[in-house]
């Protein structure tokens, strides 16, 4: 049985007025205060409306999801690889879920009030007493992706961590096998050195942020997990050889 946050967050006028003032309210951040370079929104054009993964790395809590959330309103819109004027908060696109930790969610009234715009906690069951227990997803969060995938787009972040270069969690290739989405890798950078951790708060202000969404990845769905999350580490570029890469620039 679904709890009221969750019918709440699947009633899609309630999900358009989050947008809306949450659109209005980071917009400045984005688009006049720092500079966002969007590419590779041509790849939107024949997707289906649902079954649609994308897999980024992660840099703050809040602000890469609202960029992302930003973006596919201004698709939906008919803009490619800019925000311009914001008018699309008018009439969002909000067929599109995003994965978060559980106790990042119920932080506060701010972090609460984004779970709205669709929003699918999982627990951090790989923590333990402060040290890393990788044991996958709760197979209750899995079947919450699981039903995600099959009416909407879903944003996750497989690092599950702000921490550059962190490992994947095999447990979004394990969705990836059992579900087999259409999956575009999308490379972010900037939001560290512009945001807070949290990304509601400025750091440097003026900052270059970028969002690169590159074609939808050719995987086969039939090898191991441990593969397809090597190739999707690789296209997010969180791979040991984009970390060595790194290291030499």
């Amino acid at each position: 049985m679904a709890s009221i946050g969750e019918r709440l967050r699947n009633f899609h006028p309630v999900r358009k007025i989050v947008y809306f003032f949450v659109g209005l309210l980071s917009y400045p951040g984005l688009a006049i205060i720092n500079k966002l370079k969007i590419s590779g929104t041509g790849h939107f054009k024949n997707l289906p409306r649902k079954k649609v993964m994308f897999v980024s790395n992660h840099q703050t809590y809040f602000a890469d999801v609202i960029t992302f959330l930003h973006i596919f309103c201004a698709v939906k819109w008919g803009k490619q690889n800019r925000l311009g004027i914001p008018y699309y908060l008018l009439n969002p696109f909000t067929r599109v879920n995003y994965v978060a930790a559980e106790e990042t969610m119920k932080g506060s009234f701010i972090s609460r009030l984004f779970l709205l715009a669709g929003g699918l906690t999982v627990k951090r069951t790989w923590r333990e007493g402060g040290k890393e227990v990788r044991r996958g997803l709760d197979p209750s969060d899995t079947r919450k992706i699981l039903r995600a995938l099959e009416k909407n787009w879903v944003i996750t972040f497989p690092q599950g961590t702000t921490k550059p270069f962190a490992p994947g969690r095999k447990g979004t290739a394990l969705i990836i096998k059992q579900t087999r989405p259409v999956v575009i890798p999308v490379v972010i950078s900037g939001f560290w050195r512009a945001f807070n951790k949290k990304g509601l708060k400025f750091k440097k202000k003026g900052s270059q942020l970028t969002v690169t969404f590159k074609e939808p990845l050719k995987i086969n769905y039939d090898a191991p997990a441990e593969d397809i999350l090597a190739r999707i580490m690789d296209a997010i570029e969180q791979s040991k050889k984009h970390m060595m890469m790194g290291k030499h620039h």
